[in-house]
């Protein structure tokens, strides 16, 4: 019981204390302009429970006077009666009600009532006077944009247009100048009175730096009441950046190339660059980068431009001019083995050259053979076979391929047989012979033939004589043969000299020879010669009786044939034309005519046996033809000596005489 005696006064005292106050809520500052309206929204609360307005008056810029204990001044609504639906054509509208509703609305707004605004409420056992500021401007009020702290680019963004004012009926609407779609919010709370216009978008690169305007829009009269502009700082990396050569003539290979990196726009403002040569990356602080002695094959270079962020310029090719390169000759043939006869074509490629527009050239073995790209053989030779190369030629230079080495397979050809010494082979020295022959591939086997075409059962390239002979002369030929074929080479003569021994020893026996030769003949010579002056001594003596006989010429002469041991002759088949011999026997007792034997030979029988009666007679004369050996033709001069000599003819001593010989001329 002690305790419920204080709570019952605590509760009664709390109830007391919250029913002795009235409570309003409402803006505390409402703005307009002159000749607009006002929207002045309002809630109350009476204190004593159950009770109701009895009297509501609105005055304008009132004070309080003390002499009456009462509010004064000018009355813009009175009302004692509380209707729902006021009348349109007042100015000041009471649109709430005797509970709880104090909402008024004031139209057209006219500039007395800028100022304090009085709301005196009355109910039967209590009253109360409520501000609110009101105010009044001569033009309409600006509408203010709302910001984000930070606008990036391509982040969406939000941005309010406010406009401290609402008044529903009043034609105002807010328009954005950027053509973007916004929504538009009216707010007619007893804490705020405001219309707002929400943007929400995402903003570019391209809105940094620009205006953006709100703007307050009669649309019944339409034109603008006011405005609010605000600058865009759209935050964004640095963007068009391009990388910007900067010689100002085409770029050759070894020249030094300077390349700037460029950029429209950045926010914040750029404070270095980066750099990507030949695949690196280097971070400088210079907009500007010089390439020294740049190669032809340089890639393309590309800048970065960067502030918090880094944009990336396109890649520019530097288009470096330069002479062909990588020059190369393909060749293409129908198999991988190129023989004699087949169809080979040679193409003439390259990788780059700057610029495009390139002729081509052909050499073969260093020497110039003909312009075009492609070198085509219908029908190859070995004579085609050898190092090509192959010339590609532009505005700026000249490069020549490396040489393709054209290799032609086929059967041996060309040969052969080459001797060494080539001067002269001597024998007992020693002779070489080389067989020498053109093939592709090389020869597998050699043969060597003789001159009777005899195989010699050698198969290297050379033939060895050591020592050579006479007997080796002679011609010789080689045969070759590779994987392709078989060739043969014609004859080759050998021819195999003396040595000087050799030759001195025959010519010492040649000149031994000869000089037994001379030897001889003179000595014959000699015998002759007495032999012959002892038979012409011995005729004389025996020729006494001086006849004379005639010897008859034959056609055809033989050697005498000697039928007895005492006839003597001489036939020499040499100078048959020049001498003629013949030779009398005469026996003794007996008559002096002779027997004529063959060949025209008188012959003597039963000679003496100690003497010698023989009758030698001859002929010297010119080559002539004539019945008898010893009378010339008619009307010839004599041309030739005719002697005989006659020795002891008859029976009988030889008479003394002188040992001499004496010649006759016997003329027919």
């Amino acid at each position: 019981m002690h305790l419920l005696g204080p709570l019952l006064l605590l509760l009664e005292y709390l109830a007391f204390s919250d029913s002795s106050y009235w409570r309003f809520n409402h803006p505390h500052t409402l703005y307009t302009w002159e000749k607009a309206c006002v929207w002045i929204p309002c809630s109350y609360t009476i204190p004593e429970s159950g009770s109701v307005l009895e009297k509501l008056t609105v005055y304008s810029n009132y004070e309080y006077n003390d002499t009456t204990k009462d509010f004064q001044g000018s009355i813009l609504y009175e009302t004692k009666e509380f209707k729902k639906n006021p009348p349109q054509e007042m100015r000041v509208q009471f649109l709430g009600n005797e509970k709880f509703n104090c909402t008024l609305r004031i139209n057209p707004v006219s500039k007395e009532d800028n100022g304090w605004l009085g709301i005196r409420v009355n109910t039967k056992t209590d009253k109360w006077m409520e501000n609110i500021n009101l105010n009044v401007s001569q033009t309409p009020l600006p509408p203010h944009i709302q910001l984000p702290p930070e606008i990036q680019e391509s982040q969406e963004v939000t941005l309010t247009c406010l406009l401290n004012f609402s008044c529903p009926g009043f034609p105002i609407q807010l328009k954005w100048s950027l053509q973007e779609p916004a929504v538009t919010l009216t707010s007619l709370s007893t804490k705020t009175v405001s219309t707002q216009s929400k943007l929400t978008f995402r903003p570019q690169w391209t809105h940094h730096g620009k205006n953006l305007t709100c703007q307050l829009w009669d649309h019944k009269a339409e034109r603008v009441l006011s405005e609010d502009t605000v600058y865009l700082d759209v935050k964004h990396p640095p963007k068009e950046v391009t990388a910007v050569i900067q010689n100002p003539t085409r770029i050759r290979e070894g020249d030094n190339v300077t390349v700037s990196c460029n950029y429209n726009s950045s926010n914040p403002r750029v404070n270095r660059y980066e750099w990507n040569v030949q695949g690196s990356r280097n971070k400088v602080f210079s907009e500007v980068l010089v390439i020294q002695k740049v190669s032809w094959d340089a890639r393309p270079i590309a800048c970065a431009a960067c502030n918090q962020w880094c944009s990336w310029a396109p890649s520019v090719n530097l288009d470096v001019q330069h002479a062909p390169k990588d020059v190369r000759v393909q060749q293409t043939s129908a198999s991988s083995e190129i023989h004699s006869g087949h169809r080979v074509l040679l193409g003439c490629n390259f990788s780059s050259s700057r610029p495009r527009d390139v002729r081509f050239f052909w050499k073969k073995n260093g020497i110039f053979l003909k312009e075009g790209r492609e070198l085509s053989f219908d029908s190859i030779s070995p004579e085609d076979a050898g190092n090509y190369n192959c010339l590609v030629n532009n505005s700026i230079g000249q490069t020549m391929s490396e040489a393709k080495m054209l290799r032609v397979l086929y059967a041996p050809r060309m040969l052969r047989v080459a001797i060494s010494p080539k001067d002269e082979v001597i024998e007992g020295k020693k002779a070489v012979l080389t067989c020498e022959s053109d093939a592709n591939p090389p020869i597998l086997q050699y043969a060597w033939f003789d001159w009777n075409n005899q195989n010699l059962r050698h198969y290297d390239q050379m033939l060895r004589l050591d020592p050579v002979k006479v007997q080796h002369s002679g011609a010789y030929r080689c045969q070759a043969t590779n994987r392709l074929g078989t060739g043969q080479s014609p004859p080759g003569t050998l021819t195999v000299y003396y040595s000087p021994e050799t030759i001195g020893r025959r010519v010492a026996v040649g000149v031994g020879f000869c000089l037994a030769t001379l030897l001889l003949a003179f000595w014959g010579v000699k015998l002759q010669r007495s032999w012959k002056r002892i038979r012409s001594q011995q005729g004389l003596q025996e020729n006494s009786s001086g006849q004379s006989f005639f010897v008859r010429n034959k056609k055809i002469r033989r050697v005498p044939v000697s039928e007895d041991p005492h006839s003597l002759g001489c036939y020499n088949p040499v100078m048959e034309d020049a001498i003629s011999y013949a030779t009398l026997r005469f026996p003794v007792g007996e008559t002096n005519t002779p027997r004529t034997r063959d060949a025209g030979t008188l012959e003597a029988e039963g000679p003496s046996p100690n003497r010698d009666d023989t009758v030698t007679y001859s002929v010297l004369q010119k080559r002539r033809v004539g019945d008898y050996e010893n009378v010339v033709p008619e009307n010839v001069e004599d041309e030739g000596i005719h002697y005989s000599e006659l020795v002891h003819l008859g029976v009988g001593e030889r008479p003394l005489g002188q040992e001499a010989v004496e010649y006759v001329t016997l003329k027919h």
